[in-house]
């Protein structure tokens, strides 16, 4: 699957998005605040952005939420119905661009629209192109059992079952390691 630069940041952007949702009721909120969400998208270089608000704030939780359950769709046609709203809400607005020493590119958010709808839209055409390739089950949560962090499965081998390997990963290969050498010791 070829995936140009401006659905790779897009799709890195969603996943980064999902992950600051807090995981449980203990756990802190990834985007506490207008300045957090200000950090967030001069981080992501999300471009035609101006001055983000509490309203801004509020309505990127609320698309965070959406892309959530597109990550936790069951199957294709979920995912695609899920898609298709967000995307929708969002009055896309394909448009060719190139900026910022970036080629030719395509936005799919309204000129001047917010920074919700900026998301849902560029973020949610990246996602849109998994499930038009037929692979949507390369949006995942990390198999981990104390973590559900998102992340896109790029292996060309779709083998990724972890959202760190060096983490995540490497936490539980070292745990089955210690549980075999505790079983062979007696």
């Amino acid at each position: 699957m070829l995936i140009t630069h401006d659905t790779r940041c897009a799709l890195d952007t969603v996943v980064d998005l999902v992950n600051t949702a807090p995981e449980d009721e203990t756990a802190p909120e990834g985007l506490p605040d207008v300045p957090a969400l200000a950090e967030f998208v001069r981080n992501h270089e999300v471009s035609d952005v101006g001055v983000v608000s509490s309203a801004d704030l509020s309505a990127v939780r609320a698309v965070r939420a959406r892309f959530a359950a597109i990550f936790a769709a069951p199957d294709a046609r979920s995912a695609a119905g899920l898609i298709n709203e967000l995307v929708a809400a969002a009055s896309t607005t394909p448009r060719l661009t190139d900026h910022d020493g970036y080629d030719w590119h395509v936005h799919y958010y309204a000129p001047g629209s917010s920074v919700a709808d900026h998301l849902a839209a560029d973020c949610g055409m990246a996602l849109a192109f998994f499930v038009v390739a037929g692979e949507e089950e390369r949006l995942r949560r990390c198999e981990a059992p104390d973590c559900r962090r998102a992340f896109v499965d790029l292996s060309r081998n779709r083998s990724r079952r972890y959202c760190d390997s060096r983490t995540c990963g490497n936490r539980l290969h070292v745990a089955a390691y210690r549980a075999r050498r505790k079983e062979a010791t007696g």
